[in-house]
């Protein structure tokens, strides 16, 4: 992963435009550097987004993955562009049942889920509830990682998967709205399972400030 200017881009080098702090862009990232892939990495902002991204992918959002001609701007497409063209066991090493299982997971997260996270994070907008209830909302999906935990270490196994790094940014999302809040939850395996993935390696490396 190096942090470059477009200009400096090889083209034959995959280009990720890119978000420290969006959790899209942080599971594309971990993705890539799992699967050992060697590639550029862009740090917008938010306030100007570079032109160069904006002409291949007009919808404005990251992470957009550029290789050669071809440009991926959905994360779960970069994550498994990454999984299918490194060198990664996390993924390809599942079997199909355990990979359906996988995207299901990651579509309630990205559906239900998140719509509920905004909904608990931005509560200022949404004025007919209380905070309490817009974070109670979120619990349905922690309570079902919770019963996928009490099976395993992780969620779809006993090692680290796609789905556990897909979701874990979200999770940590959701748990830094209000950290003491969520120490205070009946949840203990999940609050152990996101400790461990915030203190991984590849989690580190992934939240490298650009310099």
């Amino acid at each position: 992963m190096n942090y470059v200017s477009v200009q400096n881009n090889d083209s034959n080098t995959p280009l990720l435009y890119s978000y420290r702090r969006c959790p899209y862009a942080m599971r594309a990232r971990m993705a890539l550097i799992d699967s050992r892939i060697n590639f550029d990495l862009y740090e917008i902002s938010l306030k100007n987004k570079p032109h160069e991204m904006l002409s291949i992918s007009p919808k404005g959002t990251v992470p957009v993955l550029k290789v050669g001609n071809k440009v991926i701007d959905e994360s779960i497409n970069i994550m498994i562009w990454a999984y299918e063209n490194g060198n990664s066991s996390h993924y390809a090493n599942h079997n199909a049942d355990l990979i359906k299982i996988g995207l299901n997971l990651i579509k309630t997260n990205d559906n239900e889920f998140k719509l509920c996270l905004d909904q608990y994070k931005y509560a200022i907008n949404h004025p007919m509830k209380t905070k309490g209830e817009l974070r109670t909302a979120c619990l349905f999906f922690i309570e079902i990682l919770e019963e996928r935990l009490k099976q395993q270490r992780y969620l779809l196994s006993d090692k680290v998967s796609f789905a556990d790094i897909a979701i874990a940014p979200f999770i940590r999302q959701f748990a830094n709205v209000d950290l003491e809040y969520f120490s205070s939850l009946k949840f203990i395996r999940v609050q152990i399972w996101l400790l461990a993935f915030t203190r991984s390696k590849l989690f580190i490396n992934a939240m490298i400030k650009p310099t």
